[in-house]
């Protein structure tokens, strides 16, 4: 597993302090004329200039805004990023990247994506005349094989959303820059207190900042961060051109998240490892997709690029399509609900919920089945979860 320690000074504000120090402290330093510890909501849409065109840093809120500002240097540093750019949306972030491309360019990427990237692949962007190819990742040989000379970007997850598989991001990387295409990994679910792709070779980062980063499911966000100062260049560009940047509210409610991500992060590993094993046991599961069980084909390179396993998991019922929709629909502590990473725990159908974009034959294809539950734990008593998720089962199934 790699190590969380910090060691790059920078513009993300790294130094030598560990990620739990930096997600408290690092772009945060106190207001310099009133000593605020908490960074200003800079509510603002545009700053006074002392002569036409010379201003001190800030002149309008889509180009920049410092409590966005605040946020970006805290995001980098937690990714061990030289740079980083807020968004108003996880799905903003994907598109500033397919922004990188022009007609004609192919992408490579997982057949088991999140629903919503596999829309604004195939249902905007295929409009545009680009091309993409769904891989199973977790076969380097076939993700090599479908690259061509016109591909120009690898777009990554790992773990998956839903299936949990693990790709192996420093091989995925490697081949990409040998076929001179830009890495880019989604690292949602496994957020930088689980996983820097960074360090692996990926040459971008993506988060849905909606979830494990602001934690407790009342902002929406997005976020890219590199090292390489082109790629960040570009991304400012766009950033501000299209203009899909967050309020500066937004920004201060992700903060706010940041700080509490370690603790809430080993709870909730440690909650879904509990429950993904008793589920593993149970007699009416047929099968359990955690790759922090060793039975899990990705547990191994798992163990080596992530610091612990995460709080996502999937499972699949030995039960009729409406005793599923039962189990779903009847806990108690777990909601009924889109989304994932907040403090409570959330449970859903994705074939006809976050997925329901993905045509029925390409998901059962990648081995998304109708039945399939996902499953985000959050951070109240496992007892309690494990309790209630017998309830349902034992309800639906009699």
């Amino acid at each position: 597993m790699h190590d969380r320690d910090g060691d790059v000074d920078g513009r993300g504000g790294h130094r030598d302090y560990r990620i739990e120090t930096r997600s408290i402290h690092a772009g945060q330093d106190a207001d310099p004329e009133t000593g605020a510890l908490m960074t200003p909501v800079y509510a603002n849409s545009t700053y006074e200039q002392d002569a036409p065109g010379d201003h001190r840093g800030y002149e309008y809120s889509r180009t920049g805004n410092p409590t966005r500002t605040d946020l970006e240097e805290n995001l980098a540093s937690l990714e061990g990023a030289e740079y980083g750019r807020a968004f108003a949306s996880g799905m903003a972030s994907i598109n500033t990247v397919l922004n990188l491309l022009e007609a004609g360019d192919h992408v490579v990427t997982g057949n088991d994506v999140y629903g919503g990237t596999h829309r604004i692949f195939t249902q905007v962007y295929e409009d545009y005349d680009l091309e993409f190819s769904f891989v199973d990742m977790t076969d380097l040989d076939e993700l090599e094989a479908a690259f061509r000379p016109e591909t120009e970007l690898l777009w990554l997850e790992t773990p998956t959303n839903p299936l949990m598989s693990i790709v192996d991001v420093a091989g995925a990387a490697e081949i990409a820059h040998d076929h001179d295409a830009i890495c880019a990994i989604d690292n949602t679910f496994a957020t930088p207190y689980l996983q820097r792709p960074l360090e692996s070779g990926a040459d971008v980062v993506s988060h849905s900042l909606t979830k494990y980063l602001g934690g407790h499911s009342d902002v929406v966000g997005g976020a890219l961060l590199t090292n390489d100062p082109d790629l960040d260049e570009r991304f400012g560009f766009y950033q501000n051109a299209v203009g899909a940047t967050p309020g500066p509210f937004d920004c201060f409610l992700v903060l706010r998240g940041t700080k509490t991500l370690p603790v809430r992060m080993d709870r909730h590993c440690e909650n879904a490892r509990a429950i993904a094993e008793w589920l593993d046991d149970h007699p009416d599961v047929d099968r359990v997709y955690y790759p922090g069980l060793e039975s899990h084909p990705g547990h191994e390179v798992a163990a080596e690029q992530m610091d612990d396993f995460g709080g996502m998991l999937s499972f699949e019922l030995d039960a009729a399509l409406e005793q599923v929709a039962e189990v779903v629909s009847t806990t108690e502590v777990f909601t009924l609900a889109e989304s994932l990473g907040g403090v409570e725990s959330l449970i859903e159908q994705p074939a006809p919920m976050t997925h329901a974009a993905i045509p029925r034959e390409e998901r059962l294809e990648a081995g998304l089945s109708d039945s399939l539950i996902r499953v985000s734990v959050g951070i109240e008593h496992v007892d309690d979860l494990i309790a209630d998720l017998e309830r349902a089962i034992e309800t639906a199934l009699g």
